[in-house]
């Protein structure tokens, strides 16, 4: 495996340690600090603000989590960041606010949303909160060209991973030409981002590109989003890591 050990030794709670029920929505500072008391990395989500911020928020429209109609990069930062999330008193965060929260006590994984439109804005923005942050902190995406990015001027120290899906089920790749669809189910741009680790769909292990991965270059394999036993069991066997909701490790 690479240099990079801290990135499978805790269990990954996807979205920090969220639960509705019990006030602490999706990627919320209450679901991060719920996280590190439980003692588990945390995996979180950015979006671009209109003014170029990195907020922690995982859909590019607001409507699922706030009920407002905006789309997050067509809204201001504070904007967004008076809005509650699925009724509680969270509200959404910036990335350096979530980052102070956890405050280097657990790792952060910071997975980078893009359109695939070539605006590597907010990889930029993400790259460099990341640089400032003390704490232990890695950047994954699905987009080629955003992990390419983030060779130019991330520190060495940090991280940078491919996150990808075999199936390709999500209505994102209808739109894709076949050979981009390729690329990406099959890590065809291996050269190009040149990434740490992978994270791939759990349903979709084995396959090829983990295996190889794995095989001969060393990259550490977490599994996504593993949400009971099978999937667990799953995941054990085929990757070095999980990230799980709905249930404690």
């Amino acid at each position: 495996m690479t240099g990079f050990g801290w990135l499978t030794a805790r269990p990954i709670a996807h979205r920090g340690l969220h639960d509705r029920a019990a006030g602490r929505p999706e990627n919320t500072l209450a679901a991060a600090r719920a996280a590190v008391a439980g003692g588990f990395a945390i995996e979180c989500d950015v979006q671009i603000s209109a003014d170029g911020e990195a907020m922690v928020f995982h859909d590019s429209a607001l409507g699922r989590l706030t009920g407002a109609t905006e789309r997050v990069s067509d809204t201001p930062a504070a904007d967004l960041g008076r809005l509650a999330v699925a009724g509680s008193s969270e509200r959404i965060p910036t990335l350096p606010e979530f980052l102070a929260a956890v405050a280097g006590a657990v790792p952060v994984i910071v997975e980078i949303k893009s359109a695939y439109d070539g605006d590597l804005r907010l990889a930029r923005r993400t790259a460099e909160i990341a640089a400032a942050y003390d704490g232990l902190v890695a950047l994954k995406s699905f987009d080629p060209e955003v992990v390419a990015t983030l060779r130019e001027g991330l520190p060495a120290r940090i991280p940078r991973g491919i996150v990808a899906e075999s199936n390709q089920g999500d209505p994102v790749y209808v739109t894709m030409p076949d050979s981009q669809r390729r690329s990406l189910r099959d890590l065809l741009h291996y050269e190009e981002t040149r990434p740490d680790f992978l994270s791939w769909r759990v349903d979709d292990l084995p396959c090829a590109p983990t295996y190889l991965g794995r095989l001969l270059a060393g990259l550490p394999v977490m599994a996504w989003t593993v949400r009971n036993p099978d999937q667990r069991a799953h995941a054990q066997a085929h990757a070095d890591q999980m990230v799980f909701e709905g249930f404690m490790p």
